[in-house]
């Protein structure tokens, strides 16, 4: 998600930089506008550094340079390109600016513009927030929509105490998740996730394995660490970069997947196999890179271990996910592995499609609950497809 992030002037503009990493924490890419009276208080570098993102400074861009047609047309562009609209410290002036469609830069016009959510958090003097005008212009606001996250009571930059004080950045950015509909309805939970292909060996040189990306697993655990959930990723080879604050466990072959599974079961309350963990593996690994010789050449293989069967056997209250990756006979097949290895919920996809599958940004499934529920979800991006999955995850955990 983008945010739009406007800093007004006073004292408490320095904790922005706090809360611009409390939101990149959601994985939100934040645009930072600073007002005039901001830049007095902190730098536009400050913020190009810590968000990679264009600091907005000016209605009609660098005043260095003339301005154009793209400089003049900036706040319609990012007012609808955004998913929320942050304004934090938001300074008395810029409320009544705000209350009464004052448009004099590019923060209080992009306000004007945009129809994404607004959200903002003042700052100011004790007396100042307590002056019935600031009241009536926060109703006035609060009436058409806007959030408003009340200020802490403490001790002031000013030296007086009261209310006033910049709330906590983690207390605007749980804010902003929750106005965006961003869950955190996993705290407690801790979520087993694998995720990516299993490679096994036939010589220093060659492996057997699979065309898994890992985008799902990594899409699972992402969703779940956002949820709350304390979550550990235990992966194969992919060129994903692991989700932030999450347990990570690398891994190569299935053996190793499955001693990391078992290892950390106890201490899971979810366990979700998005892996494509290889089915079989050669029986004997060759020490030396084998030549180019006989005209035909047959590899043995055996059956590597069935770690989601395993996972099932050992269950005890957790709930457990698996996904079933078809080419035919999608749902006799999923519903088969539903109850064999005594899953709670299968995520069934047919790989033969376009767009669903290995190796794609988005997919196409069939969610196959053990009390016989069944939820077919369109084509749809991975993110937005692991959320459903934890939806129906925490239905069956409360016995809905």
């Amino acid at each position: 998600m983008k945010i739009a992030l406007g800093i007004s002037g006073c004292i408490a503009a320095y904790k922005a930089a706090e809360l611009v990493r409390r939101l990149q924490q959601e994985r939100m890419e934040v645009q930072v506008i600073l007002t005039r009276s901001a830049q007095e208080f902190i730098t536009p570098l400050t913020f190009a550094a810590i968000t990679g993102q264009k600091v907005i400074t000016e209605m009609f861009g660098d005043t260095a340079r003339p301005a154009n047609v793209e400089s003049a047309i900036e706040h319609i562009a990012v007012a609808q390109s955004i998913d929320a609209l942050v304004i934090a410290p938001a300074t008395a002036n810029l409320l009544g600016k705000l209350a009464h469609g004052i448009a004099d830069d590019f923060l209080t016009t992009l306000y004007l513009a945009t129809k994404a959510p607004v959200i903002v958090a003042p700052a100011m003097n004790v007396n100042m927030w307590e002056h019935a005008a600031v009241q009536e212009n926060l109703r006035a606001l609060a009436a058409r929509g806007v959030h408003v996250v009340e200020p802490d009571e403490g001790y002031l930059a000013c030296g007086m105490t009261g209310p006033g004080r910049l709330a906590s950045g983690e207390a605007i950015a749980a804010r902003v998740s929750a106005v965006l509909g961003i869950k955190h309805d996993f705290q407690g939970e801790t979520v087993l996730v694998t995720a990516g292909p299993t490679i096994e060996d036939i010589d220093p040189i060659r492996f057997i394995s699979n065309r898994s990306s890992g985008r799902m697993g990594y899409a699972v655990a992402e969703a779940a660490r956002r949820r709350g959930a304390k979550v550990i990723l235990v992966s194969g080879p992919t060129h994903l970069a692991p989700p932030p604050d999450v347990e990570f466990i690398s891994v190569r072959s299935s053996e190793e997947m499955q001693r990391a599974v078992l290892g950390c079961l106890e201490r899971a309350s979810v366990v979700i196999k998005a892996a494509a963990v290889a089915d079989y593996r050669p029986s004997a690994r060759q020490k030396q890179k084998m030549k180019r010789g006989a005209e035909k050449f047959s590899l043995e293989l055996e059956l590597t271990a069935d770690i989601v069967a395993e996972v099932g056997k050992k269950k005890g209250k957790q709930t457990i996910v698996g996904f079933a990756a078809e080419t035919e006979n999608l749902l006799g097949n999923a519903r088969k592995k539903l109850v064999e290895k005594r899953l709670d919920l299968i995520v069934a996809n047919d790989v033969t499609q376009d767009g669903a599958g290995f190796d794609s940004e988005t997919n196409t499934v069939t969610l196959l609950a053990r009390d016989h529920r069944q939820t077919e979800l369109p084509k749809s991006g991975k993110f937005e497809i692991a959320n459903r999955i934890l939806d129906e995850v925490l239905r069956l955990r409360n016995g809905a």
